[in-house]
């Protein structure tokens, strides 16, 4: 599995004509480092004197980065296979009329997945914006600018994810579902444009 290989590995891989990992692997590594930077913060604002008053919510934000941090972690693999139903399907018969409208079903099945899963994460990162402001306004400020490098990653993430969203709407015939979509991205842009512009204002107070 992609997520088992030591960061040179990935690298190389990566660097490799393999398809995969791509884009979108790519973006579920940056949603896993957005998560593994935030946890960090909160492991080094527990138990320090000038922050027991937050040690115990630093604790449970701490947990909670950490099950984010494993889910997008997968969600690298998850990427790298959610292309292979349209793959599979494409090499479906068609000689017959039956097969040919089976094939087609199927290959539309396996594009809906293949947007699916960069849709879903793109959408599950904005989730780290809670723990980030709250890290951004009350964590350690010796480690403000690691709550920035998340924030940066967590737009990367998003906009990296949704890249592999936009290049297979075209594939779709249903085009109720291909609005839907698309608003959903706008929607969550939105979140990123507010969310990361607020927190960085915050950083930014700190490192004055």
């Amino acid at each position: 599995m992609l997520k088992d290989l030591t960061i040179v590995e990935f690298a190389d891989e990566t660097a490799s004509n393999s398809p995969a990992p791509g884009g979108g692997s790519i973006a579920a590594l940056n949603a896993s480092m957005a998560a593994s930077l935030l946890a960090m913060v909160a492991g080094l604002t527990i138990g320090k004197k000038k922050y027991m008053d937050v040690s115990d919510r630093m604790e449970e934000i701490q947990a909670e980065l950490l099950k984010y941090k494993d889910e997008f972690v997968n969600g690298i693999d998850k990427d790298a296979n959610s292309f292979n139903g349209v793959m599979d399907a494409m090499k479906l018969p068609k000689e017959t009329e039956e097969e040919k409208a089976k094939r087609s079903e199927k290959i539309q099945e396996g594009y809906r997945n293949a947007i699916e899963v960069p849709l879903g994460l793109g959408i599950k990162v904005t989730e780290l914006y809670d723990f980030a402001r709250e890290l951004a306004e009350k964590g350690n400020s010796n480690a403000i600018t690691d709550v920035a490098v998340a924030l940066l990653n967590i737009e990367a993430a998003v906009h990296g994810a949704f890249l592999n969203v936009i290049i297979n709407l075209n594939s779709l015939k249903d085009q109720d579902y291909r609005h839907e979509l698309e608003d959903k991205m706008a929607a969550t842009r939105k979140i990123v444009e507010k969310n990361h512009a607020e927190i960085m204002k915050v950083v930014d107070e700190k490192l004055a």
